[in-house]
Parts: structure tokens; C-alpha cells; sequence
């Protein structure tokens, strides 16, 4: 079977089996959430005697640890080969499952690059007071090996989070309201994850048109994410009932602009040295370059340096020595005068980069082309995590 069969369906199996005929090497991600092998065995109920509507289902059940262990040898194992070389995987537990899968996906080759704690802004309480609140979950985000290139925009989560580097701990809300999917008027998955967490995951760590894989796809909360973000999805599920819920929650979706979906903070712009703008004349030699108050006042050599009060030295090393720093970054700093006013020399580097460097504007382009279809679509997060 072809993995064109695959895309964007989910197929009804035992993953590990689903998995053997996938080609090797052609998933971008995977992320999985697997059962938590809790090891409940009778009804919880609240002090009101109300009951707890907890994880029971059988798919959560296993006679023994190592019986857990073999299974989920077996399908990480799986989810390896399919697996691009600069693919990732991310693998969320409790605190019941996620040590021991851990050691698995080491014993296995994967190479860990964080743990994330998803730290639930309004847990389920601890109904019989002997423990502590168990207010979050742990997920793991590993590379195929040591030193793969991975795919990880940074920039992108970091102005997501306000300008400041996102960190490890991720304060996401359960499942409640219109989000969670119910049945007859019950949780139609008792383990549903929020589309807030996917978001996250499949923005930071993957691209548009990239081919997702989750092998416990349940209520299809990583396929519902992945198509509004325009990436590729397969799903395995065992229980019918569960991919008939999917279905027709991912049915729903509509895809966001692909304007909408660019990763243009990630694109580094290509290295300009300050004397290719003296070559093309956007800088002459003997011209004044001024700092932003114009108290400091520098000439351009012919050799691309500059000279201010007898220091000779390139943009960056005279900028570092006015403000007594060890480096600077001189394009940010020198402006040049321009119909009596005054330019940051950077946006001169940028009009020679549009200019000259067609193989930057060409990777520009393709990436970052706007969509000639006009369909209006809802952009709202709010909007986005309720579909």
C-alpha cells in the first residue's frame, strides 16, 4: 500500500502492525499519546458520592508491567523507522507510564531534546485527600539521534510567548466547555487533549505540508490541529468509535491561509559585509556615517572601515568601543543621511539583499507567497481552539 494511501485518513489497527507498512523515513513528527497503564480496578467517587469519571476504558488496561513495556517497545520501535532522520517525536505520560517509556525511547536510540510539563490550569482534584494535587503531565521531545537537524522555530515560539523564550513549563487549561466532545452527554474520550497543547507542538516542530503521524489518534485532536494548520496527518486507531468521532470533527475544519502560516522570522537573511555596499555604491567612500543622535560621527574608508577620533575599525568593533562593550552589532547602530534624513545602514544591507542575492528572494518567495484564493477564514484563537 502507498503512503499516498495513508495521508490525511486515519486507518483502524493495532499502530505497531499499521506501522510495518508505512515506508521507512517518511513521517515528519509523531506524537503520541499512549495508554497510561493506571491500573485502576475499582470506582472512584467524590465526598459527595458522586462518580469520578476517570480513565476505566479497557485499551488502558494490561496484565503486567512488563507486558506495558513489550507493547511499548514495539510501537516506539515502529514509530522509529518511520521517522525522517531530522524528524521528531513527542511522547506525553503520567507519572503512572512516562519514566518507563522514557527508558524505553532511550534504550531505543532516541535522543532527548527537552521535557515539557503541561501544567493544567484546572486539574481534577485529589477526591480522597491522601495525596498531592497531580496538576500536570510530562511530555518528552526527542530526535531520531544525537545530531540531527531537527526542525525547532524559535523565534516563532518565542514572540508567540510575549517576546520572551518559551519555556519548559506550559500552564494549558484540560478539556472542558464546547472543546471537550461528548457523547449521549458524556466525555465522548476520557483522555482528550486540548487543541491548545497540539498547537503548540506542531508550530514550533514542524512545517506547512509536513506529514504528522499520532499512533493513539482517539477523539483526532492532532488531526483536527494539524489541517487547520495545513499539515499532512495519519491516524491509527484501534476503536471504531473513536474514528468515527474524528471523522467528523476533522471535517469540520477549514484549513487557515497559508499567508497566515509563514515562518519569515525563522528565514536568516543571508551575510552582507559592509564593503559590498561600498562596491554598489549604496555607501561612499568618504561619506559620514552618524549615530542615531548624531554625537558621534564617522568617516567610511575605502577598505570598508571606519574612522571616529583616530579609531579605525569595522561598523561593529567602532560601535562596541563608543559604548564600551566587548561586541556590537554596527548595523543596528550607524545611520547615513539620505534627502537630510537619516537611515539605519541596515535598511540599506536589506535593498542590496532585495537587490542582488536572487537565490535569498527566490527561497522568499516560494515560501512566503500569498495564496491567490480569497476565502475568508477565522483566524481568532479562541476561534481556532473551539473547532
Amino acid at each position: 500500500m502507498a503512503e499516498s494511501e495513508y495521508i490525511n485518513k486515519i486507518i483502524q489497527g493495532v499502530n505497531y502492525e499499521v506501522l510495518e507498512k508505512l515506508p521507512a523515513k517518511s513521517v515528519d513528527l509523531i506524537f503520541a499519546d499512549p495508554p497510561y497503564n493506571l491500573q485502576l480496578k475499582k470506582e472512584l467517587y467524590r465526598p459527595n458520592q458522586t462518580k469520578v469519571d476517570g480513565v476505566f476504558d479497557k485499551w488502558d488496561k494490561f496484565k503486567s508491567m512488563k507486558a506495558y513495556d513489550e507493547f511499548t517497545k514495539k510501537w516506539l520501535a515502529a514509530c522509529k523507522r518511520v521517522l525522517k532522520d531530522n524528524g521528531t517525536i513527542w511522547v506525553i505520560g503520567s507519572y503512572h507510564n512516562i519514566y518507563r517509556v522514557g527508558a524505553i525511547m532511550q534504550d531505543l536510540g532516541f535522543w532527548f531534546l527537552n521535557d515539557i510539563l503541561w501544567i493544567k490550569t484546572n486539574p481534577m482534584p485529589n477526591f480522597m485527600g491522601t495525596r498531592f494535587n497531580n496538576a500536570h503531565e510530562t511530555m518528552i521531545w526527542a530526535s531520531t539521534k544525537k545530531k540531527a537537524k531537527y526542525t525547532f522555530h524559535y523565534k516563532t515560539m518565542k514572540t508567540f510567548n510575549g517576546d520572551l523564550q518559551m519555556r519548559s513549563d506550559w500552564h494549558i487549561p484540560i478539556c472542558s466547555g464546547k472543546e471537550r466532545i461528548k457523547h449521549n452527554g458524556e466525555k465522548a474520550h476520557s483522555t482528550q487533549k486540548p487543541a491548545e497543547l497540539l498547537l503548540r507542538i506542531i508550530l514550533s516542530t514542524s512545517n506547512v505540508g509536513d506529514t504528522i503521524l499520532d499512533p493513539f489518534f482517539g477523539s483526532g485532536t492532532t488531526g483536527a490541529v494539524a489541517k487547520r494548520l495545513q499539515r499532512n496527518f495519519i491516524g491509527i486507531e484501534k476503536e471504531k468509535f473513536y474514528i468515527e468521532i474524528a471523522n467528523k470533527r476533522i471535517e469540520k475544519i477549514i484549513p487557515l491561509e497559508t499567508e497566515l502560516l509563514n515562518y519569515k522570522l525563522e528565514i536568516k537573511p543571508p551575510k552582507v559585509p559592509f564593503g559590498n555596499l561600498i562596491e554598489k555604491g549604496f555607501i561612499k567612500i568618504g561619506e559620514n556615517i552618524f549615530s542615531k543622535n548624531k554625537q558621534n560621527i564617522a568617516v567610511v574608508n575605502a577598505n570598508a572601515s571606519i574612522s571616529l577620533n583616530g579609531f579605525v575599525g569595522s561598523i561593529h568593533k567602532v560601535s562596541a568601543n563608543i559604548l564600551n562593550k566587548k561586541s556590537h552589532n554596527g548595523w543596528k547602530y550607524w545611520y547615513i543621511k539620505r534627502e537630510d534624513k537619516l537611515i539605519l545602514i541596515d535598511e540599506l544591507r536589506n535593498q542590496y539583499i532585495q537587490k542582488y542575492l536572487s537565490e535569498y528572494k527566490k527561497k522568499e518567495k516560494i515560501l512566503f507567497q500569498i495564496p491567490e484564493q480569497k476565502t475568508e477564514y477565522k483566524t481568532e484563537i479562541n476561534n481556532f481552539l473551539s473547532k
